[in-house]
């Protein structure tokens, strides 16, 4: 074999070994022997004439020759992967399968009545959904591992494109029972709302002082929110920090601190928690994104279409 007639089989190898960082992982997911693997790798590097990965104890790692050659094949196989999608959408109507990324609870909230009309109108497509963080989804987005996904903004990834989805308010969660660390007006407030559950807004400030739950880095609604506090001239004083919305409202039902939640997520049928709005009248933008540069297929066009069309009624069921 020379340099001109590399196996495409090369690419995946290089580039899984440098995904999973460690040879025997790399053969495991690829269904080979370990030493096969090595071995493959041993020629290519022959024929190159330079070695593609630093080996030890810890691991392995790609020497700077190594981490152009890997990038270099990255870019090869996604040309593949995505020529041989576009083949395939233009054999059929709309193609088998589609990829959609999306955070946890967003997923769980927006997607099932999204899916049920799509999947009604293409039952043929196979979907397969990718739940993790924004920033995480960003750059599985961008590098065609998803066809698309769902993401709030602010999107920090500038070659991705977007497609809004829909905007609503955010609302301050607050316990429903009487706590220690408590203001007077927080106290008012949850006195009140036995007597009348419509609130006025209140001004976020009003929390200065008192716990915040906050998502971890990495996730666009926190930064959203320390935004809003930062609008107002404070900054929370943050207690627990949760990547998930869902464990931030358990904490406020539990007395442990307030937090900001948008509609969406809104537990509704609880009694120990209070929604409140806010006086700045918040909110915050849902969008498809997409790579710029991957071919998008004909499944990812019409999954977003559909949506646009199910506007309304989608809304009124999250």
């Amino acid at each position: 074999m020379g340099v001109r007639e590399l196996d495409m089989r090369l690419f995946e190898y290089a580039a899984e070994i440098f995904k999973k960082g460690s040879f025997t992982k790399a053969a495991a997911s690829l269904h080979i022997a370990q030493p096969s693997l090595s071995q493959q790798i041993k020629k290519l590097e022959s024929e190159l004439g330079f070695p593609l990965f630093y080996r030890n104890r810890e691991g392995v790692s790609p020497t700077p020759q190594g981490m152009r050659f890997i990038r270099k094949a990255q870019d090869i196989l996604r040309s593949r992967d995505e020529l041989l999608c576009e083949m395939r959408d233009q054999l059929e109507e709309i193609g088998t399968e589609l990829s959609i990324g999306v955070p946890a609870v967003t997923g769980g909230y927006l997607l099932p009545p999204l899916l049920k009309a799509f999947l009604k109108k293409h039952p043929n497509v196979q979907v397969q959904l990718i739940e993790d963080s924004p920033a995480a989804l960003e750059n599985m987005t961008e590098n065609g591992a998803v066809d698309l996904s769902i993401l709030p903004l602010p999107i920090e990834n500038d070659r991705l494109a977007i497609r809004p989805i829909l905007t609503e308010p955010l609302f301050l969660a607050i316990p429903n029972e009487r706590e220690s660390w408590m203001t007077g007006q927080l106290r008012k407030l949850i006195d009140s709302v036995r007597s009348n559950p419509e609130n006025s807004p209140l001004a976020l400030k009003t929390v200065e002082d008192v716990p915040f739950i906050l998502l971890k880095e990495g996730y666009g609604f926190r930064r959203m929110v320390l935004d809003l506090c930062a609008e107002e001239g404070f900054q929370p004083k943050v207690t627990f920090k949760t990547s998930s919305i869902e464990t931030a409202q358990s904490l406020v039902e539990h007395g442990m601190g307030v937090t900001v939640v948008p509609r969406m997520v809104m537990r509704k049928e609880s009694d120990r928690i209070v929604y409140v709005p806010l006086q700045s009248d918040p909110s915050r933008t849902l969008v498809f994104a997409y790579s710029e540069t991957c071919y998008l297929s004909r499944a990812a066009k019409a999954f977003m279409e559909m949506a646009k069309k199910n506007q309304t009624s989608m809304y009124e069921e999250v």
